[in-house]
């Protein structure tokens, strides 16, 4: 194993150390309070949806649902105007009650899709204070005009029968025009709260 020495001793006058972490680059934060949508337009409001970066990834943290409702979301090609583009996916997903006594894994051809609307959070979130959904969401490419534009969701939900959900979803969206805008939204109802969080992951 090597060791890496710094010429000018001291910490505090380093500029870069070699091999840190610097892949995941904070662009921007929004937070719902009674919000229908929370969106993420490429050049509007300091937001980055480009070809700045090849990955780029959503953090979702505990959205709460003013009725009981998944979580989606919809890509636009044409800046926000309309989010109508078709995505196809699969899901699958594991789950146990409260009590854990009730559990099981399975393929989820009801939430799997062929339209524009894709659900990520398909616990069905209750409204109960200690009910809430989280996510992790990475889209690749989104600016590409050659492919189509692939993502993949992880994410648990806390339903409203108190059962803990934890789905898988991978597919695309069937376009070779790039995304520029992303809008999520609940299935029901408004976002009583929620933060989401937007990140560039920079070729390794």
């Amino acid at each position: 194993m090597s060791i890496v020495t710094y010429n000018n001793r001291s910490i505090a006058n380093i500029s870069a150390i070699p091999g840190a972490a610097t892949a995941l680059t904070h662009i921007k934060t929004l937070t719902a309070s009674s919000s229908s949508t929370l969106s993420f337009v490429d050049g509007s409001d300091d937001v980055t949806l480009d070809s700045t970066f090849p990955i780029y990834l959503f953090k979702i943290i505990n959205m709460h649902p003013s009725a009981n409702a998944n979580f989606r979301f919809q890509a636009s090609t044409d800046g926000g105007s309309s989010y109508s583009t078709t995505t196809t996916s699969s899901i699958f997903r594991a789950l146990v009650d409260e009590s854990g006594n009730n559990s099981g894994l399975a393929y989820d051809g009801g939430q799997a899709q062929g339209t524009s609307v894709q659900e990520i959070i398909n616990a069905a979130v209750g409204t109960d204070n200690d009910q809430t959904g989280v996510c992790e969401l990475k889209l690749f490419n989104p600016s590409s005009t050659t492919f189509v534009k692939h993502y993949m969701a992880v994410s648990n939900g806390c339903q409203s029968n108190d059962y803990a959900i934890n789905s898988f979803t991978g597919g695309y969206f069937n376009t070779t025009s790039a995304i520029n805008a992303i809008q999520f939204s609940p299935s029901s109802g408004n976002i009583d709260s929620c933060t989401i969080k937007l990140y560039g992951i920079k070729d390794s």
